[in-house]
């Protein structure tokens, strides 16, 4: 099963109401001005189908999108229309870009794909010393363990929305803090319905696993924040975002 493969057609449509993207794109911006950066190479990982990428093209960043799935990129290059943004098909645990960036960014639970801790230092040890300009910033978020835990858990969920039904079963695995999700599709085309399957595994990390892996990684100054706030996050915040400018 390819993950983010048939769900790329349909990912836009089920965070329409989830996600205010153009929102969010004034946030990171604030938070640059928070932390004094004025960054103009800026990278979006994981950045699916250009949600993040396409709205700070055009404020202006000159914008790097990397992402795992061919089909999602595919689907940002046509969201892209004439912004001059350089998509590259690679993991966020193994990059190799062309040149350094002022900052990186990644939004809605990129990090927390990555399931192995040793795999998520050297991947943002190499984003600090590989590709990273010197007083650069990284940003990102993650779904707290809160939320994979404690909210997700071992639920489903079924929704139903014009032409698109589907089934989200979780199962929470406590020994390994990961967050097992199949998700069941059923998508209309025509006069008939076409089912598909994906299945994510994400890590529910905890702030000071987090905030440890960064440092170890280089990054001196750690910052967290309850998401679309400046305000340390409360202990029931299902998404938090860090920021570890150098």
């Amino acid at each position: 099963m390819s993950m983010y493969a048939d769900f790329a057609q349909v990912y836009d449509r089920l965070m329409r109401g989830d996600v205010d993207y153009g929102r969010y794109a004034d946030y990171i911006e604030n938070l640059f001005a928070l932390h004094d950066k004025s960054p103009e190479l800026v990278c979006d990982l994981a950045c699916g189908t250009g949600n993040m990428t396409i709205p700070l093209a055009r404020r202006g960043y000159s914008m790097t999108g990397v992402d795992i799935s061919p089909d999602m990129l595919s689907e940002a290059r046509r969201k892209s229309g004439g912004l001059d943004i350089l998509y590259l098909c690679q993991p966020l645990t193994s990059l190799d870009l062309y040149g350094t960036m002022d900052a990186f960014v990644c939004a809605i639970d990129g990090f927390n794909y990555v399931l192995v801790p040793k795999l998520l230092e050297n991947a943002l040890k190499r984003i600090r010393t590989c590709f990273l300009n010197p007083g650069g910033i990284i940003i990102f978020d993650i779904s707290t363990r809160h939320k994979l835990k404690n909210v997700l858990g071992s639920n489903t969920f079924i929704y139903s929305e014009k032409d698109i039904f589907y089934a989200w079963r979780n199962r929470y695995i406590e020994k390994h803090n990961i967050s097992d999700m199949l998700l069941d599709f059923f998508v209309r085309e025509g006069d008939a319905y076409r089912r598909f399957e994906e299945r994510h595994l994400q890590r529910a990390w905890s702030s000071d696993e987090i905030k440890y892996i960064l440092k170890r990684a280089g990054f001196e100054s750690v910052f967290e924040y309850g998401f679309m706030t400046f305000d340390a996050p409360a202990p029931d915040c299902e998404r938090t975002v860090f920021a570890a400018p150098v």
